[in-house]
């Protein structure tokens, strides 16, 4: 299985109402200190996918900031919200309440 193939697959065993970090995709996908390859995985995916990518944030419990177009990351909180997933001061989440590892 391709290293693309096994992050996504540790990014669909995220449950809904949870978040985990780039970090922690890497370290599930046997990728370990490779956090920046999970973001250009999860930054291929095409529009329609069943691959719940808005579930990975940076490792301070942010939606992280993409180049261009922050519609992006707006549709990312939505849907983290529309999961119960609340943010705090400064946009942030609290990873010891909503992570999962």
């Amino acid at each position: 299985m391709s290293s693309r193939m096994q992050i996504y697959e540790a990014v669909r065993r995220i449950p809904r109402g949870r978040v985990s970090t780039y970090g922690d995709i890497a370290k599930a996908a046997g990728l370990p200190g490779q956090a920046r390859q999970v973001g250009y995985a999860l930054a291929a995916l095409g529009g329609e996918t069943d691959i719940p990518w808005h579930r990975v944030v940076n490792t301070s419990g942010r939606v992280s900031v993409r180049t261009g177009d922050r519609s992006v990351e707006e549709l990312q909180r939505a849907l983290l919200r529309a999961e119960g997933i609340r943010f705090g001061p400064a946009d942030t989440i609290d990873l010891r309440r909503y992570r999962h590892e």
